[in-house]
């Protein structure tokens, strides 16, 4: 049975009959009907009407090789002939997830050679909160288990991830999170910065914040700082060059562990593999997935470094903590091939020399400088702009977030895929688009904001 039995509206019902979405209004949903994705190829998406829409998102920040990819098909189809399943409990494993581990160990900063897999980064970012307090048990220091995070980050959605994030409506439907995790402030210039205060100096002060709160608790009671090295789902949030440093730093002078989140970052998104390689830190934990098959399988790989490792293995015990499909062979074969890909036709130098440059200076010439938008910022091929009333006051439109809805009503329209997020419209693209797919999208994105600017001023 296929879809192409099936008219629009009978998808639409069946899916509002049976299907619940992830982060949804389901009221509302149902009330407008699902747009039916069918088919892709490239930088492009299509819709059950045949719309043509370029994907501003890359899916949800993963498809970095762009769709309709022959070769990862094909290394699906024949790991799946070959052997589509075996577990890596009962000190078995398969050769996809071995040849895996040793190629990301080949890309991962130096200090890095060990991988956990899982299905997805909220599993990744579980297995890492999991690992950091088990590892400080084992050097006797079981105590040692607070973990400071930052608000508005995002961890994933499961009951770890979401303690370990920052989104105070997510705490709140949770209804009790995880235990001894903290949250401090974001390192986000645009809003937080003071009068006359620089870049590297606001970094600095963000990056206080984390030495304050491990102050407050104690540093022989704090196991770990996490953060994402740009923070995604809350807006695309680009540090000063000045903060990632600095807070490596106080977690080695206070003897604290440092976990990044490169769920969206990692496989090539600001230019380099992994974006510790972009702020030149080295991080003890790297949580990793999304683009690491460019998502044509579920596969996640907590990159772990070697100290962790070394106590893990020299001082024994059972690490009770695993899932059915780790080391899926399947999905593993897919990674192994879309890594191929993205080394093969340079897409990681072609983001850090060429088309990551363009798009922050297509963003400055082209969006910058409309009404509606506050500020534009980008990193490799991320972006965001953030859309206000008033450019020199920085006021939003109220209730917040609804005039980025608008836009992004009018780019989806006219043929252009972007997230709203609060007040911020934010670009995660393939990492195949050219320049020519930059034009496009800054003239669609210009569109979508002339006309949204229409509407709100008859509000």
């Amino acid at each position: 049975m296929t879809y192409q039995n099936y008219s629009l509206k009978q998808l639409q019902q069946i899916d509002a009959a049976h299907h619940l979405h992830p982060f949804t209004d389901h009221k509302e949903l149902r009330e407008i009907g699902s747009r039916i994705i069918t088919h892709a190829k490239g930088p492009f998406i299509y819709d059950a009407d045949g719309t043509e829409i370029l994907d501003g998102m890359a899916g949800l920040w993963c498809v970095n090789v762009g769709y309709g990819r022959d070769e990862l098909a094909e290394a699906a189809y024949a790991q799946m002939k070959e052997l589509p399943y075996y577990n890596s409990f009962f000190k078995c494993s398969t050769p996809t997830p071995v040849l895996l581990s040793k190629k990301l160990a080949e890309l991962a900063p130096k200090h890095v050679s060990q991988v956990f897999y899982g299905s997805s980064g909220s599993e990744a970012n579980d297995t890492a909160l999991r690992l950091v307090r088990h590892y400080w048990a084992l050097e006797g220091k079981p105590e040692k288990n607070r973990v400071i995070s930052r608000k508005s980050a995002y961890h994933g959605s499961t009951i770890a991830g979401t303690s370990l994030g920052g989104m105070e409506p997510m705490h709140k439907q949770l209804g009790g999170a995880v235990p001894n995790i903290v949250h401090v402030m974001m390192p986000y210039a645009y809003e937080l910065a003071l009068p006359g205060e620089s870049d590297h100096d606001f970094g600095i002060r963000a990056a206080k914040a984390v030495e304050d709160a491990i102050l407050e608790a104690g540093a022989d009671k704090v196991a770990a700082f996490i953060g994402e090295p740009v923070m995604g789902a809350g807006g695309v949030k680009i540090p000063p060059m000045s903060y990632w440093p600095e807070v490596e730093r106080i977690c080695r002078k206070y003897d604290v562990l440092l976990m990044l989140d490169e769920v969206i970052t990692g496989y090539g998104r600001t230019g380099e593999w992994f974006a510790a390689q972009t702020f030149g830190i080295e991080p003890d934990t790297i949580t990793t997935a999304k683009a690491l098959t460019s998502g044509y399988q579920p596969l996640s790989a907590l990159l772990v470094g070697d100290r962790i490792a070394r106590t893990l293995v020299e001082k024994g015990g059972e690490f009770y903590h695993g899932y059915t499909y780790s080391g899926h062979p399947v999905a593993c074969a897919v990674a192994l091939k879309n890594l191929e890909i993205i080394e093969k036709e340079g897409l990681v130098e072609r983001v850090k020399n060429d088309t990551g440059p363009y798009f922050a200076q297509a963003l400055q010439e082209r969006i910058a400088g409309h009404r509606l938008v506050g500020e534009v910022r980008s990193i490799g091929l991320m972006g965001a702009i953030e859309i206000v009333k008033d450019k020199a006051t920085k006021e939003r439109y109220l209730p917040s977030g609804s005039a980025a809805v608008v836009v992004r009503d009018h780019a989806i329209g006219n043929g252009m895929m972007l997230r709203a997020t609060g007040d911020t419209m934010i670009l995660s693209p393939p990492l195949i688009w050219t320049r020519d797919t930059i034009d496009m999208a800054c003239e669609r994105i210009a569109k979508a904001l002339d006309l949204a600017d229409a509407d709100l001023r008859k509000r």
